[in-house]
């Protein structure tokens, strides 16, 4: 921003100011996860569980069982350890709870981060310290689309997320985060089911999937982590 020369006798006798190019900053990432998987279902397994344990069956719940968890459990974790700011040393009670979350609130006001969009994810414990505290207010009232990805509540504007303690790095307490900071691309998705191969009187099922997540270095500062003491 510059003053405005209403006679144009300045920088390139510009009313506006000497032009500029807009800067800019290239980050590189290189994808680090390529995982894989395999197994069998022998013909005989098939028939003697009627047809419940089938390759398709099977690859279904490794997705869900196996390769949601992993991914998700490395994002967080990623998420965690490139958070703009990080709060250790402090243990959540129902009493400090409410304080605890809205000074990160308070901290991404101050970072201008955007209100709308902001999400709070919180291991299980958490949850029952805000149902238990006096000063949180969760609201309850949400549509379909929000529970089908996994809010369950809100406070002050924020989705509130319920990860499995599993899923989140040790001694998590909670995180609030909007989805500008962090990217997590899944470059290849490749899953497949093999009738009869050569030596398998049966299904032979195999995986592989290629992802990673990166915290945008420009915009860290949307992620607040809290490590619980004593968790």
């Amino acid at each position: 921003m510059t003053d405005y020369d209403r006679n144009g006798t300045g920088a390139e006798a510009s009313r506006f100011g000497a032009l500029a190019s807009v800067g800019n900053t290239h980050e590189e990432f290189t994808l680090k996860k390529d995982r894989s998987f395999t197994f069998v279902i022998d013909k005989m397994d098939k028939d003697e569980t009627g047809g419940v344990l089938s390759g398709a069956t099977a690859l279904a719940r490794q997705q869900r069982e196996k390769i949601i968890p992993e991914v998700d459990t490395y994002t967080y974790g990623v998420m965690a350890a490139g958070a703009g700011t990080k709060v250790t040393g402090v243990t959540l009670t129902d009493a400090n709870i409410y304080d605890e979350i809205t000074k990160g609130t308070a901290l991404l006001d101050d970072e201008e981060v955007l209100q709308t969009g902001r999400k709070l994810v919180v291991v299980p414990e958490v949850y029952r310290l805000m149902k238990k505290c006096k000063e949180i207010n969760l609201e309850c009232d949400l549509t379909e689309k929000q529970r089908l990805s996994g809010v369950i509540a809100m406070l002050d504007g924020m989705d509130v997320i319920k990860v499995s303690k599993k899923r989140m790095p040790v001694n998590a307490g909670f995180m609030i985060c909007h989805p500008v900071a962090t990217v997590a691309p899944t470059k290849l998705e490749d899953y497949r089911v093999h009738q009869d191969p050569p030596g398998i009187s049966g299904e032979l099922v195999e995986g592989r999937i290629v992802y990673d997540a990166f915290v945008l270095d420009n915009k860290k500062k949307a992620i607040y982590y809290f490590e619980n003491k004593n968790a």
